[in-house]
């Protein structure tokens, strides 16, 4: 296939372009949530003027409503590889969808049943089981992360598996190390066991295909924010399952899939964006040389942005592995890139994550301090649970010239030749 066309990527986003007439600025906060095309953002206005109505009236607007709830659920529907729409389940965000599904899954559980959590998830996918133990009297038990392979690892989640065991609950990829887990495995092993399988997949999804028929896994979250799209999240559930559940709802809603775990007037301008967001992969592997079906054409996308992005982070890995005092936090074997995603997290022993936050700021280079709710992370790795880490995350609009000034900026304040500077752990700043 061709090469990747990162300058026509680049054309697709306005946000890319200085509009204060000062050096350009430089988006390494991707993990937090990337900028979006000009094509997604003309699809919400659009649909704010001519689709502000709610569903199920006789009338134009309404109808176009309707038109655009149906279609963007068969687009990502396509995108994430789902056998149906009915699979798909879209809402306000991963953790608002999981803290409402999580009820309707405990309803099926009994007082003293177990559900394991990892030491490796976001906060989205812990909290809501958390609070469903509580509320139920069921056990949690944590699953931690193995610190020489920066994996879940399944002979540790054997150990926990038992006949009480009702759900795990797990990450494809950190949104801390990078890391991607061997979902298939995993789940297939909690399947074994008797357990219904929770995957956040809101870190993978920006940089690999998902199949979610192809996991094991019983339901499968992300958020479209992530992968330049509009603030919304998504859910698939396996339709069988789904279908066995009681949704929180109100009584004179429809009680058919997938709306009856959808709450409220949904955001109808939101998934216009959402399928112009899938239409954007298709775009991207069209002009990448693929050809075929929507499917294909997203495939397409994935494989082409993937090697590229893969190169720039070998790229990061291997300079920042140049700075003396500096520590990476995730796989830094550039033979196992596969492994991980375009994440890149670390901290410095001289200088905090927060000062080094700002410089970069001071330098139009965007990217986050803190635990980035990545809490049990910080916490099993031993790092202060404020300051957390310096996050460093790439997108398909990255270039090398970005990365090499990143680079230098970090060399000019952290460098072997820099006075060292004693830690400032005031000004916390932390994102999902």
């Amino acid at each position: 296939m061709s090469e990747f066309k990162v300058g026509q990527v680049r054309e697709m986003f306005p946000a890319l372009v200085s509009t204060d007439e000062k050096q350009s600025p430089i988006f390494l906060d991707n993990p937090a949530g990337t900028q979006l095309p000009g094509t997604v953002i003309e699809a919400v206005g659009q649909a704010m003027t001519y689709a502000a109505s709610n569903l199920g009236g006789m009338f134009p607007n309404s109808i176009r409503a309707d038109e655009i709830w149906q279609s963007s659920h068969e687009a990502i529907a396509d995108m994430l590889g789902a056998s149906s729409w009915r699979e798909i389940v879209v809402g306000p965000s991963m953790t608002t969808l999981t803290l409402h599904i999580s009820r309707s899954i405990g309803r099926t559980f009994n007082r003293g049943e177990e559900i394991i959590v990892t030491r490796m998830d976001h906060e989205g996918d812990i909290s809501p089981w958390l609070l469903l133990a509580e509320d139920l009297g069921l056990v949690i038990k944590w699953l931690p992360f193995n610190q020489d392979t920066w994996q879940i690892e399944v002979d540790d989640l054997n150990a926990l598996l038992t006949d009480k065991t009702r759900l795990l609950a797990l990450n494809y990829a950190s949104n801390l190390t990078g890391s991607i887990n061997n979902i298939s495995e995993l789940a297939s092993a909690a399947r074994a066991a008797g357990a219904l399988v929770y995957v956040d997949a809101v870190q993978l999804a920006p940089h690999r295909l998902l199949a979610v028929n192809e996991l094991n896994c019983d339901f499968l979250a992300c958020s479209s924010y992530k992968f330049y799209g509009p603030h919304l999240g998504i859910l698939w559930g396996r339709e069988s399952v789904l279908a066995d559940l009681d949704a929180y709802r109100c009584r004179c809603a429809s009680d058919e899939l997938s709306v009856r775990f959808e709450t409220g007037t949904p955001q109808t301008e939101l998934l216009a964006g959402l399928e112009a967001t899938v239409e954007y992969f298709q775009w991207l592997g069209e002009i990448c040389g693929y050809s075929g079906s929507r499917r294909e054409l997203i495939a397409g996308a994935y494989t082409a942005a993937t090697d590229y992005e893969n190169r720039l982070t070998i790229k990061l890995i291997e300079g920042l592995n140049e700075i003396e005092g500096l520590r990476i936090h995730g796989i830094t074997d550039t033979s196992r890139i596969d492994d991980r995603v375009p994440t890149v997290s670390f901290t410095h022993a001289a200088v905090s994550p927060t000062e080094i936050a700002k410089t970069l700021a001071q330098s139009s280079i965007y990217a986050w301090s803190g635990h980035n709710y990545a809490y049990e992370v910080v916490k099993q790795l031993g790092l202060d649970e404020e300051q957390g880490v310096l996050r460093l995350g790439i997108a398909q609009y990255n270039t090398e010239t970005e990365i090499d000034r990143t680079l230098e900026v970090l060399t000019g304040l952290l460098g072997p030749h820099k006075k060292p500077k004693s830690p400032d752990y005031k000004g916390v700043e932390c994102i999902a």
